[in-house]
């Protein structure tokens, strides 16, 4: 695993965040280090597939980045006839992600399919859907693009499927959020990052990363016309939220 460091450097600059080479090239240790219950997200990920996706139906994993969801869903899915559809907009990630998929020995109990595609997933067809993931993703899209997109990953479910939403959250207590943000910076730095990584990246990504609070996602999924949501994971101001439609 290579490890992370792009804000230890000095020619980052102020440049914006983005899923280029270098993110793609550090990108499962950057998750480890930085995101805080990240291992535990996935394999609970392929525990829900093993409940609630059904034969001969599509499962999405919308913004893969490198796979990690879509390899963890491939892993627990104990039915036949499916199939797996990973997409992203970053061809750096798209690269990578095919040559993990080209090394994966198929531990699955299924033999499920995974297609690859280098797309936005607001541009992408999602139908006869069982199960679908979106980890770290929509806090990445346009505030005003979120519903339609939310509403749109509803539309695309079976009764009964499962939608996972990853995200980092914002809390309407300001002291609370003062203090699951400290706790978030000091997860960083017992996992070796500096202050001037931790303040890069911050800066790095004002403005990419928009995050809302859990009761606006919420809304947002019971408008979109889900019957049951819920936050199954939670660590300091990351969650992990089922809706099921």
């Amino acid at each position: 695993m290579t490890k992370d460091r792009i804000y230890a450097v000095d020619d980052t600059g102020d440049k914006p965040f983005r899923f280029d080479e270098s993110v793609a090239r550090v990108f499962p240790d950057m998750l480890r280090r930085s995101i805080p219950g990240y291992a535990a997200s996935l394999e609970a990920i392929s525990s829900l597939a093993a409940r609630y996706v059904t034969p001969a139906t599509n499962c999405y994993d919308l913004g893969c980045s490198l796979g990690a969801a879509t390899l963890a869903m491939r892993q627990g899915i104990r039915v036949p006839d499916c199939r797996l559809i990973a997409i992203d907009s970053a061809p750096a990630m798209i690269e990578h992600c095919k040559s993990i998929f080209a090394d994966d020995d198929g531990i699955a109990v299924q033999d499920t399919p995974v297609e690859i595609v280098l797309a936005d997933v607001r541009d992408i067809e999602i139908s006869n859907a069982s199960m679908i993931v979106m980890n770290y993703t929509l806090q990445f899209l346009d505030i005003e693009c979120r519903d339609a997109m939310v509403a749109r990953i509803c539309d695309g479910l079976l009764p009964g499927g499962l939608f996972v939403l990853s995200e980092k959250v914002v809390d309407a207590d300001p002291d609370m959020e003062q203090l699951l943000v400290d706790l978030h910076y000091e997860h960083k730095r017992r996992n070796a990052y500096s202050e001037l990584e931790i303040s890069r990246k911050r800066a790095a990504l004002d403005n990419v990363l928009v995050p809302e609070s859990v009761a606006a996602h919420r809304e947002r999924l019971e408008n979109a016309g889900f019957s049951h949501t819920g936050v199954w994971l939670r660590n300091f101001n990351f969650v992990s939220i089922v809706a099921i439609k």
